[in-house]
């Protein structure tokens, strides 16, 4: 007696003659067949396929194709190459069971968890891996090899390894370790998926650009090790969760550092992604050239059509006004930082020195942990760190032999005793100017709201020491104050949009503006300014208000809180507590309001609570924006507005890594490829490369070999020692 399955499994039994099969797949419809089929399965030439009538019960019969092969049936997989005998009276149909729920091609079965191959892999000992006498274990685990690749693809975009890297004897025995039946794909199928990944990441962005409401561009040129001309640009911008975001959106060549050239470039990079009408603000540094761009962007915005005309656009990177500022200063202090900075790069120079310069800080029982390190001459910033970790072992230096005598030049001799306090003031000076950068320069958190009131404590800083009793600092900060006053001395010549960012922070609002006016140019002057800045504030509003009066949304949209506190040290020093006392002034004298007559007029008298005090803006707009839907339209564009082009600056760090002499011959598409993806992908919560090696944690390495006697056999010479 034929078993129940026999019965129904098959319109055609064995018995059948191949004539009759034949005619069978000679009537079915190949295009209803094709339309069955997953976007990437095609079927294959010379094959008789065919389509049953009635449909068999069973539910893993819909993932197979039946077609005939020597007059027999079979199935084929329809999202792999597997095939299986088909006949149900001969074959049975527990094979194609078990392929249908784990098929690693099969959606289906990644759906459900399945797609996951348990194994226990045999793992050789120390002998021979054929011979008997080599140790061996079982190991357990569980292995998805699709993600294994796209694991793999992750890691040589995000940690910056040449696509060669998969080729490696290193690489590949790792993987024969930690995965056996991984294939290692070849350099160029590396290089395929990482083009296909950025493209795919690229279209979810195009996606969270296309919701977004305006955008801010910072952009910066850089010439690379080949030669060419790189433009990068950075989007930023603040998403209806009142979440800040940077987004490097093009890496490309740039036919030249012409103005025009930048900016027609920058047109044409935001037209690609479909925003060119959401521009908002441009933020570049001091160079000419970037003038002549904006003023080309000026006119495609104003074209379009943009807010205020595109008349304030243009933004200046403060942090670039800065280091011009700063430098303007610290030359009249040449000679003493060139004499430290002989003496770190003396004793750097050599190993033998180092343990010289080691031995010598424990004999003097100095506790630092700072470690000494060379700067960059043109960047102040490094100067002075260089300077603040050279001081903590003046003493260390005074015991070292440093190059003196005839022949040696002025400003390379051993720094001395007045050097050592020019340089210990020098320090004392520069860091306010260094916490300001470092606050103003972020682009995970909102500077906006800041930069009026960091220009207001660099002024205050300088008139303080224009008053100091050190003739020397004294003409440093008159020296200083002159390049300020070019940048910043009139106010009516800066970007408006810096004070209304002031005035949408509900920590500061209009009050806060007016005492920081008064207090640098008088009261007459300083009210005048500060109804100046009222008044654009109010025409802004009202702008905004054509523009969205019929969209006002009717609930506000609360996202996560974003901190705005880079580090630990915004609350020591370089203006933080200037900012603490207009605060303090601006409680005082907020009245309780009365009669308020529009939106926005609401948002400038409403008084924080204690517990708002402690939030910061983008979390109180997220919880306050329903209940001021016009001006909080305001504030998602102007507080995304970037003081510095630090964003745009730091990804040719990046580049240069990519570039380098071992991987001159990336093409400009593979550049902007690694770059942009690599960026992308960082912002999911990964921290960026940091190719610096922590010198504390290298000195505790150093001493764990000294306590287990690694370092014996090490020898250094040095015959100058």
């Amino acid at each position: 007696m034929a078993s129940s399955q026999s019965k129904r499994s098959a319109v055609y039994s064995s018995d059948q003659t191949a004539q009759t099969l034949s005619d069978a797949a000679s009537r079915t419809n190949i295009e209803e067949l094709r339309k069955s089929l997953p976007p990437d399965k095609k079927l294959m030439e010379g094959r008789q396929y065919l389509v049953r009538k009635s449909k068999r019960k069973a539910a893993y019969w819909e993932h197979y194709l039946e077609y005939l092969e020597n007059g027999k049936l079979r199935d084929e997989c329809k999202f792999c190459e597997k095939t299986f005998a088909a006949d149900g009276n001969l074959n049975g149909s527990k094979n194609v069971k078990n392929h249908a729920e784990k098929c690693l091609c099969n959606p289906v079965n990644k759906d459900k968890g399945k797609g996951k191959q348990t194994e226990l892999l045999f793992q050789p000992g120390e002998g021979d891996k054929d011979s008997e006498d080599g140790d061996g274990k079982l190991k357990y685990g569980t292995v998805n090899l699709k993600e294994v690749r796209e694991a793999l693809i992750h890691m040589i975009i995000v940690d910056e390894l040449p696509f060669k890297h998969v080729e490696k004897a290193g690489f590949k025995y790792l993987m024969s370790v930690a995965c056996p039946r991984f294939h290692i794909p070849s350099r160029t199928t590396v290089a395929r998926d990482c083009f296909q990944l950025y493209m795919s990441e690229k279209t979810k962005l195009k996606e969270l650009l296309k919701n977004c409401q305006r955008i801010c561009v910072t952009t910066d040129t850089w010439t690379s090790i080949q030669r060419i001309n790189y433009m990068c640009i950075t989007a930023h911008f603040i998403d209806n969760d009142w979440k800040l975001h940077k987004k490097i959106i093009n890496f490309c060549p740039i036919s030249s550092h012409k103005g025009e050239a930048i900016g027609k470039a920058v047109e044409a990079c935001l037209e690609s992604w479909g925003i060119e009408d959401k521009l908002f603000t441009v933020t570049v540094d001091n160079a000419s050239s970037n003038d002549l761009a904006c003023a080309h962007l000026r006119r495609m915005v104003q074209r379009i059509g943009c807010v205020s005309d595109g008349k304030f656009l243009h933004i200046r990177c403060i942090a670039h006004i800065i280091n011009l500022i700063v430098w303007d200063g610290i030359k009249e202090h040449g000679v003493c930082i060139d004499r430290v900075r002989n003496a770190v790069k003396y004793v750097k120079n050599s190993p033998a020195r180092i343990l010289r310069f080691k031995d010598l800080v424990q004999k003097a029982n100095i506790e630092s942990k700072s470690s000494l390190s060379f700067d960059v001459p043109t960047r102040w910033n490094s100067t002075y760190t260089m300077l603040d970790t050279a001081l903590k072992f003046q003493r260390v230096f005074s015991g070292l032999s440093l190059p003196d005598g005839v022949g040696v030049k002025d400003n390379e001799r051993p720094p001395e005793s007045n050097d050592w306090k020019k340089v210990e003031r020098l320090v004392v000076f520069l860091r306010g100017f260094y916490l300001l950068t470092r606050r103003i320069s972020g682009s995970l958190y909102v500077t906006s709201n800041r930069g009026f009131f960091e220009i207001a404590a660099i002024y205050d800083m300088l008139n303080k020491w224009e008053k100091n009793v050190d003739e020397d600092f004294q003409a440093m900060a008159i020296s200083m104050k002159k390049k300020y006053d070019k940048y910043w001395g009139n106010v009516e010549k800066m970007n408006m949009l810096i004070y209304v960012a002031a005035i949408l922070d509900p920590h500061s609002k209009l009050l806060v503006g007016e005492i920081t006016l008064t207090d640098m140019y008088g009261k007459e002057k300083g009210m005048k300014l500060a109804n100046d800045v009222k008044d654009f504030s109010y025409s802004l509003f009202d702008e905004y208000r054509s523009l969205y009066s019929s969209l006002i949304p009717q609930s506000g949209q609360s996202g996560d809180p974003m901190s705005i506190d880079p580090n630990e040290d915004d609350h020591i020093g370089g203006g933080s507590d200037y900012m603490k006392s207009l605060r303090d002034r601006a409680k005082r004298l907020k009245g309780t309001g009365g009669y308020v007559r529009s939106e926005f007029e609401r948002y400038l008298n409403e008084q924080l609570g204690a517990e708002e005090e402690e939030m910061d803006a983008l979390s109180w707009w997220s919880i306050n924006g329903h209940r001021f839907p016009i001006v909080s339209r305001m504030a998602r564009d102007i507080l995304a507005i970037p003081l510095s082009t630090v964003a745009s600056e730091s990804a040719f760090s990046a580049g240069g890594r990519h570039l380098d002499p071992f991987r001159s011959s990336l093409t400009p598409k593979m550049v902007q490829t690694l770059i942009c993806t690599q960026d992308w992908l960082r912002t999911k919560g990964m921290s960026g490369v940091d190719i610096e090696e922590n010198l504390q944690e290298l000195e505790e390495l150093e001493k764990d070999f000294q306590n287990n006697n690694l370092d014996d056999d090490v020898v250094y010479v040095d015959s100058m020692i």
